[in-house]
């Protein structure tokens, strides 16, 4: 009985890292698509700043350039992400999965397991011998 207890604590312990992982994931891919979207603004206005909006045009903005690259990096990142995102939900389901398994088998050892009367206690032993 006390390793099924360590092994739903173990189970249990692995369902909350999974979630923490599927949820950070998410919280970043959240991050990234803000931050995206930021620096598209921030381009727009530097573009409507120097009136150049042709990426190959001599004159065009480095900081507009690089705040491009920047938001393309951030883009693939989070399509990359998004992919792993996926997987993380999936193993947080199959580790619930797994801890639903483990505590079914925990209330059923429970249920099968014979219940122990507990000992009578001195003042119960002695009122049962008063009443003889």
């Amino acid at each position: 009985m006390k390793s099924l207890d360590t092994l739903t604590r173990l189970k249990r312990f692995q369902a909350e890292e999974k979630r923490r992982h599927f949820a950070q994931i998410e919280t970043m891919i959240a991050d990234f698509d803000r931050m995206s979207r930021d620096l598209e603004r921030e381009i727009e206005a530097e573009e409507k700043r120097t009136g150049i909006t042709d990426t190959q045009h001599f004159a065009y903005s480095t900081y507009a350039r690089a705040a491009a690259t920047r938001r393309d990096n951030l883009r693939r990142s989070a399509d990359e992400l998004k992919g792993q995102h996926e997987e993380a939900r999936l193993a947080y389901e199959d580790a619930l999965d797994e801890l639903k398994k483990v505590e079914a088998l925990g209330e059923r050892e429970r249920a099968e397991a014979p219940v122990e009367t507990p000992p009578r206690s001195i003042a119960g032993r002695a009122r049962a011998s008063l009443s003889l």
